[in-house]
């Protein structure tokens, strides 16, 4: 009998197909009805960009919420995901929704500094429209959970502190935070993460800031690396003193749950709008 492997989310969710397709439709609508900056410039590569979405009535020192999606590092486009601005839009914010570079094109170290990068350019040229630099939060899904986590942490084998923007809170949604089993997984041919990177790169052995405010979120109906890992990083963040909401998701998958992030009304999508309250 072979054993399912529990990172290989479409073996988990039946619909997994149908909820992707909803996310681009939804973003292509998003796209349609919103003032969207697309494929602002942070770096020189080109998968160096990033999307603003502004508000209906947009004013001066509004917000910045950031959201990094995910794709197992190795997938993912920003534009399918646009759809996870609404909450931020209708607490007044500005959204941003950040590009990174895939593996096995490029290796894991590149795409945290991307991230990093991203939010420093956005913290840098928030005035340019209408944000205020210091009221930015952050949300990221899956591997953007994971690239997100290290907007305030310091890897296990970075020498020199890096250069981090200041961000207010970090909303961490189904992420993985230890990286060890991922070269042995489904994603062994499609990622290429070799053990030194998961060793290097794994959120559970980071050095965390004690700020900002950090929820780790993860669904109900998530199988269990999701679960004990979430757990895991909440205690592990505690024990380094920093601010720590455990939040399991009644009822959610990896792929529901980020349909009740882009929900003002579900419980991330709430939390969203929160956060930007904090701000």
């Amino acid at each position: 009998m072979t054993l399912q492997d529990p990172y290989r989310i479409r073996d988990f969710v039946p619909d997994f197909d149908a909820i992707a397709a909803e996310f681009a439709e939804r973003s292509r609508a998003m796209s349609a009805t919103t003032n969207t900056l697309a494929n602002l410039r942070y770096g020189p590569r080109a998968r160096e960009v990033l999307d603003v979405i502004l508000p209906a009535h947009p004013g001066g020192g509004a917000p910045l919420h950031v959201f990094v999606h995910g794709g197992y590092w190795r997938s993912g486009e920003k534009e399918n995901y646009r759809f996870v601005a609404a909450p931020v839009l209708e607490a007044g914010g500005v959204a941003a929704l950040v590009e990174y570079d895939l593996m096995p094109g490029q290796r894991l170290g590149v795409l945290v500094d991307q991230v990093r990068r991203s939010v420093l350019w956005l913290q840098a040229h928030a005035r340019d429209f209408g944000a205020d630099p210091k009221k930015i939060t952050v949300s990221g899904h899956s591997a953007g959970a994971h690239l997100a986590s290290f907007l305030a942490a310091v890897g296990l084998e970075e020498t020199e502190t890096p250069s981090l923007p200041a961000v207010q809170g970090l909303l961490l949604v189904s992420g993985v935070y230890d990286l060890a089993e991922i070269p042995y997984s489904f994603l062994r041919d499609e990622a290429e993460m070799t053990a030194a990177e998961a060793a290097a790169w794994s959120p559970l052995t980071a050095s965390h800031l004690s700020s900002p405010r950090r929820i780790i979120a993860f669904g109900a109906e998530e199988t269990s690396p999701f679960h004990t890992q979430a757990s895991a990083l909440d205690a592990e963040l505690k024990a380094q003193m920093s601010a720590s909401e455990l939040l399991p998701v009644p009822s959610l998958n990896h792929m529901s749950i980020v349909l009740d992030l882009a929900n003002p009304d579900g419980h991330l999508g709430a939390r969203v709008a929160e956060m930007v309250s904090w701000s």
